[in-house]
């Protein structure tokens, strides 16, 4: 038995053998990833938020202003709903959804590694945050206040800069998954 041991290398107990450990693959680090999330949603919630505070100031009881004829055109409308006004009654609801949403991706954030999914997410992070502080701090009251929407495309529901972001992350999200990459970085063929 040692014979054979020592021709295919195997240490005899005793031996001071120690097996190198082998190297762990690099994992890309994830903080870069977390900061283009964050710079994503910062700028998102930013455009949002500025949006609506000049809609707020120069558009609000003042006529639409036609873009493209009546194809589209920049009109300040209160929602207390989700899109296309549903749901004037649920507005806890949808503030809580929102919420909600937001604590979700804070959770994910820890775990990303992958850009594009940083993209999606600042999106949805920002589209939300956007929607919620109107929610919050907009009249009638506090987690019951409507949201300030303003692009209205014909035959179509009026929304702001924030459903937009929301909207494109969805989409960017429904890709990835589509394509196999998750949030960590890795891609799976199912």
């Amino acid at each position: 038995m040692a014979e054979a041991e020592r021709i295919i290398g195997t240490p005899e107990v005793g031996d001071d053998f120690q097996p190198e450990p082998e190297p762990e693959p690099a994992r890309p680090t994830g903080r870069r990833r977390i900061v283009a999330l964050l710079v994503v949603a910062v700028l998102a919630y930013l455009l949002d938020l500025g949006s609506k505070m000049l809609v707020v100031a120069k558009l609000e009881h003042q006529a639409p202003i036609e873009l493209i004829g009546d194809l589209l055109k920049f009109e300040a409308v209160r929602n207390p709903g989700a899109a296309f006004g549903f749901g004037e009654a649920f507005t806890i609801i949808f503030t809580c959804i929102a919420a909600t949403v937001i604590v979700v991706i804070v959770r994910l954030a820890r775990k990303l590694y992958s850009l594009p999914w940083a993209i999606a997410l600042g999106l949805l992070l920002g589209g939300a945050l956007g929607n919620l502080t109107d929610r919050i701090f907009r009249a009638p009251g506090v987690f019951r206040g409507a949201v300030v929407d303003f692009i209205a495309p014909a035959h179509f529901a009026v929304f702001n800069l924030a459903d937009s972001a929301i909207v494109c992350g969805g989409i960017l999200i429904v890709l990835l998954s589509f394509r196999g990459l998750d949030p960590d970085g890795t891609v799976h063929k199912d």
